[in-house]
């Protein structure tokens, strides 16, 4: 007698789909192809993932392809025809209209704006009112989390990999905290060798596998800095954190890995709108 499926073996071969999708983000990826990964058939194969994602493969698809140009382009690398290709579009003009529908202005304006460009040795007054930091207790939290190796500009697609293996086993909800953790300097540490963690805080009871380990993330006095805009851009936060607010701070980093907590759905909400808090952790006084 066959094995009746269960939401746990749903989850599973949509984590299967988008692992696929992030290893293959510039080939042409059809409906048939990715329901062959699931083992889905593919007159149903769509309707499961956007029931289990919220989301259609071709809105994952565009998402996750302006997401990486977006990174491309405030790192200054690739010529924008070459990003517009690995985006999967004919033309730069069409990348052009894509882009400036899912960020708000067009590619090579964003790339003039210089968001990544190093600043000068002594920070401006301007600078030092550039983001709102606060400093907060914060308490513990236990994450159920996934090991993102490589470039955190891809950590996205290990959350997904890990919000669609929640789904199949429960502890998802509209108020399920999306947590970062990051223990290299990615100015200073080669790509390949950026270590970082992809979590969602869970209780006590929460049975892992597939890979997942349990990671405590301490609590106790934080800088935290409230940041609106794309993900692409939080490295000039960063910069900005240790550069201007840390040195005028008076305070001192605890030896703890910096972490971000991601506030609302990246999903559902142009980059524009998208919440994040960098957390760094600070000695107790």
């Amino acid at each position: 007698m066959t094995k009746p499926l269960t939401v746990l073996d749903y989850s599973r071969r949509i984590e299967r789909v988008i692992d696929h999708i992030g290893a293959h983000l510039d080939e042409p990826l059809d409906l048939e192809q990715l329901a062959a990964v699931a083992c889905f058939s593919p007159y149903h194969f769509h309707r499961i993932y956007r029931a289990v994602t919220g989301e259609t493969i071709a809105d994952a698809l565009r998402r996750l392809r302006l997401h990486r140009a977006a990174g491309e382009l405030v790192e200054g690398h690739p010529a924008i025809a070459r990003i517009a290709r690995r985006a999967g579009y004919g033309s730069v003009a069409a990348f052009a209209r894509a882009f400036r529908s899912g960020y708000g202005t067009p590619p090579a304006a964003y790339r003039r704006q210089g968001r990544l460009v190093l600043p000068s040795p002594i920070p401006t007054a301007t600078e030092t009112a550039m983001y709102d930091v606060s400093i907060r207790d914060l308490q513990p939290v236990r994450l159920a989390a996934l090991r993102h190796a490589g470039s955190y500009l891809d950590i996205g697609t290990t959350f997904e990999r890990l919000f669609a293996w929640a789904v199949g086993r429960g502890p998802m909800g509209p108020q399920t905290r999306a947590i970062g953790v990051y223990y290299d300097d990615p100015d200073g540490t080669p790509a390949h060798a950026l270590r970082s963690d992809a979590g969602i805080a869970v209780g006590p009871g929460v049975a892992l596998d597939d890979g997942l380990r349990i990671v405590e993330v301490p609590g106790g006095r934080h800088a935290v800095l409230h940041h609106q805009g794309p993900y692409a851009e939080l490295n000039k936060a960063y910069r900005w954190l240790y550069r201007a607010w840390l040195p005028t701070s008076g305070e001192q980093c605890a030896d703890r890995p910096i972490f971000e907590e991601y506030l609302n759905n990246p999903r559902t909400l142009p980059p524009e709108q998208w919440l994040t808090d960098i957390c760094l952790p600070l000695a107790e006084r």
